[in-house]
């Protein structure tokens, strides 16, 4: 024989089964959903300097097949899904380090500006510093990692007015020749060697080229990674006795080319150069426990690399930081 229901036990069901039918009737129509997210700017501290990164949005790449070579498309597919990411949609972040020295205010790269080669999703950067409270007038010096699209794009506007008027700009020479080259307007780069040239010719008496291992500013040491591009470079940023790297895009995925660093990345102008440098700078990393930041990974894109077998992994700081 079955027990009845206590009086309490019922009473409980009947209010559970009424809160349930008003999640799918009218009673939270009150509450309309605000379909908003936070601002698009992370801060914290490093030493005596204050980092801010803004974002320029999402870069979508698509299918992963033909662009990350060196590991089936099976496998490919399986280290996606393992670690929960459509297996069929790369997407990639685009983050940038602003430093406040005290003295100064530097930003790393400048996102795609208004170029939609890679979708809607893009050029964002100048909105996400409004949300910030950084005027584009403020910023004293601009540092590029590299010259391709998505770095040097924000420079300036569709009518050609440089949006950063007080700012001085440095580069690699050997990626300001190669990506503002009018002779290779004819070739498989020409949207990225015209809007090289349109974002950097612009302000070329304001550019000044640092050298590999050169502190060209106060606590800004660059590094050369090439291969990506042929002037690609990391930087080591440090305050006190704190520091990171900002990676650029030593590495564009933090699954698979940290899983398998030798993997070919196809908008490498030198993949397998940039592979060697690839694991050459990760391996320095994580043997120095440095803090890393990625311009492409996950949102702010913040934290640290630990060998892995062959190779490597990333893994997330929290939001709330300080290093």
């Amino acid at each position: 024989m079955s027990n009845p229901l206590s009086r309490r036990s019922l009473l409980a069901l009947t209010a559970g089964l009424g809160a349930s039918a008003m999640l799918d009737g009218n009673a939270l129509a009150r509450e309309p959903k605000l379909g908003t997210q936070s601002p698009y700017f992370h801060r914290f501290n490093l030493g005596s300097a204050e980092v801010t990164v803004v974002s320029d949005g999402p870069l979508p790449l698509g299918n992963p097949k033909g662009t990350f070579t060196g590991a089936t498309d099976d496998e490919i597919k399986k280290m996606l899904s393992d670690n929960f990411l459509a297996p069929d949609n790369i997407v990639l972040e685009q983050n940038s380090p602003i430093v406040n020295t005290g003295d100064k205010l530097v930003l790393f790269d400048t996102g795609m500006g208004s170029s939609k080669l890679f979708g809607p999703t893009t050029g964002r950067q100048q909105k996400s510093m409004a949300e910030a409270g950084i005027k584009p007038e403020d910023i004293d010096a601009i540092v590029f990692s590299h010259a391709h699209i998505d770095h040097i794009g924000g420079v300036v506007d569709d009518a050609g007015k440089v949006l950063f008027p007080n700012a001085q700009y440095y580069i690699a020479q050997s990626d300001l020749d190669y990506w503002t080259d009018e002779g290779k307007l004819v070739g498989p780069n020409k949207d990225f060697i015209v809007h090289a040239r349109k974002n950097l010719l612009p302000v070329r008496d304001r550019i000044v080229f640092f050298k590999d291992g050169q502190e060209f500013l106060p606590g800004i040491q660059a590094l050369a990674a090439p291969g990506h591009t042929v002037g690609h470079s990391i930087f080591m940023i440090s305050s006190g006795d704190k520091s990171f790297a900002f990676l650029a895009d030593l590495t564009h995925h933090q699954i698979l080319l940290m899983e398998k660093p030798r993997m070919e990345f196809s908008y490498d102008t030198d993949p397998k150069q940039a592979a060697q440098s690839r694991v050459k700078m990760l391996d320095m990393l994580a043997a120095n426990k440095i803090a890393v930041m990625s311009y492409h990974y996950p949102w702010p894109g913040v934290g640290h690399v630990v060998k892995n077998g062959e190779g490597f992994h990333y893994i997330a700081q929290p939001m709330q930081m300080v290093l």
